[in-house]
């Protein structure tokens, strides 16, 4: 597969194809090539690292977003690896390399950038949030959260649940019960850490006992704050429209741009011409870091080659509607709406194949019985079904369920029915030759 060389505008500028600036959005995210290292602890590192931050979430209709995230990006794995170097393989944390907090959503975030988080803790106590200032400042509060901390101190890391309140129903926001609060409190403010999760639930304890000396505490200014966050966004996007740089960490794009102006006239951002879908050609902006692949890329040496799925949650959606801009793909999830509203499914996941979003699939994992079902089957407006794309798929699917656990695939519903049904003979021809996971037939399909 080639990537067409970059035209020349009249300034002699070259304007990057499409399929060049997919390939290097790609490539940018750990999603250009097919997984090759083993997926140890620094691999699994390096890729949160690529990224910036992997996003928190707790719908596990299959793995949870971020164990998903990883699985994209370095295939089979043992999602406890994640676990481990995010909270240490001591018990201890002593060799912790990530922490959780507040950056797109809850994410987990590399240590090293552990201070460009300070300024928010800081505008939490301040009174950043006119709930939770309104919330602090009654006496019963500020009350229950110096006992909560006490208790901390006292007793060593506890839980939510270690502050049992049967006059309180856990469930929704504002069902919490107050001493849940307290320490959500204590965890914005950062006078407390996640040092830990046992069965998913938080376990929290005393910053001072949970963050290793070696990370840099030194306050930066908001300023710098939102500079680095930009940085951060424009390599992991690898290109992308001004604004998309902003909103990849979620800096406010009205403060963003004047930066976003200084680091392009810095030339630590490099505006670049690209045609994007429907032939339009747009001023683009790429991190410096990811000029040498965006020229191996324009140069044929390199290339998008990698077929994966991709959680709803995935940084690659990060940037508002870039995925439309250079895919022409909507990703929207429909956990929230009621079921007849819903067009894709419950926690759709994207299809990468190659340098295109072509389908996505709606799944759900019977864990007793190891059943992998495909609850709805979709595949993009104007793809054509092909022997390699479904061989590729149909791949990624079996490493889909080995990382489950799961032996049989189920295809409820399909659309068009003969994307499914090609995935389904696919998916048996090989079960048949290699003795592996079989696919079953539904009357859906």
């Amino acid at each position: 597969m080639s990537t067409p060389k970059p035209r020349r505008t009249t300034k002699n500028r070259p304007i990057y194809s499409l399929s060049a600036l997919r390939a290097l959005a790609l490539h940018a995210q750990g999603l250009g090539t097919p997984p090759t290292a083993s997926p140890t602890h620094e691999r699994i590192f390096g890729v949160v690292d690529q990224l910036g931050c992997v996003q928190i979430d707790t719908l596990q209709m299959v793995h949870r977003s971020q164990y998903l995230c990883l699985f994209s990006r370095v295939g089979r794995y043992d999602p406890a690896h994640l676990d481990q170097v995010a909270f240490g393989t001591d018990g201890k944390g002593t060799d912790r390399q990530l922490f959780e907090y507040w950056l797109k959503e809850a994410c987990l975030i590399p240590l090293k950038d552990y201070r460009y988080r300070l300024p928010l803790m800081r505008q939490f106590r301040e009174g950043r949030n006119k709930w939770w200032e309104t919330w602090a400042e009654k006496d019963e509060n500020r009350a229950l959260v110096g006992h909560v901390r006490t208790r901390i101190e006292a007793e060593g890391a506890l839980r939510a649940s270690d502050f049992e309140d049967k006059r309180h129903r856990g469930g929704s926001w504002w069902n919490w019960k107050p001493a849940k609060i307290a320490l959500e409190r204590l965890y914005n403010i950062g006078e407390t850490m996640v040092t830990r999760r046992e069965k998913f639930q938080r376990v929290y304890d005393l910053q001072e006992r949970v963050l290793p000396t070696w990370v840099d505490t030194s306050e930066p200014t908001p300023e710098a704050m939102r500079r680095f966050l930009i940085l951060r966004g424009a390599r992991a996007l690898g290109v992308c429209k001004p604004d998309h740089a902003s909103d990849y960490l979620r800096v406010k794009r009205p403060e963003g741009r004047g930066i976003i102006r200084d680091l392009i006239e810095t030339g630590e951002l490099v505006t670049v011409q690209g045609s994007v879908m429907g032939g339009k050609e747009e001023t683009l902006i790429v991190h410096r870091d990811n000029l040498p692949t965006l020229e191996a890329i324009a140069e044929g040496s390199l290339h998008a080659e990698h077929t994966t799925f991709l959680t709803p949650f995935d940084n690659l959606f990060w940037a508002t509607r870039r995925d439309e801009l250079f895919w022409g793909f909507t990703q929207t999830l429909e956990c929230y709406k009621p079921a007849p509203q819903r067009r894709w499914g419950y926690f759709s996941l994207p299809i990468l194949y190659r340098d295109a979003l072509i389908g996505r699939f709606d799944p759900k994992l019977e864990r007793k019985t190891k059943v992998l079902i495909l609850r709805a089957l979709h595949l993009e407006p104007d793809i054509t079904i092909t022997e390699p794309m479904i061989a590729a798929i149909a791949e990624a699917m079996r490493d889909f369920m080995a990382f489950h656990g799961a032996e049989t695939l189920t295809i409820e519903a399909s659309y068009p029915p003969a994307f499914g049904a090609a995935l389904r003979t696919e998916m048996s021809d090989h079960s048949k030759e290699s003795g592996g996971g079989k696919a079953k037939k539904t009357k859906k399909a």
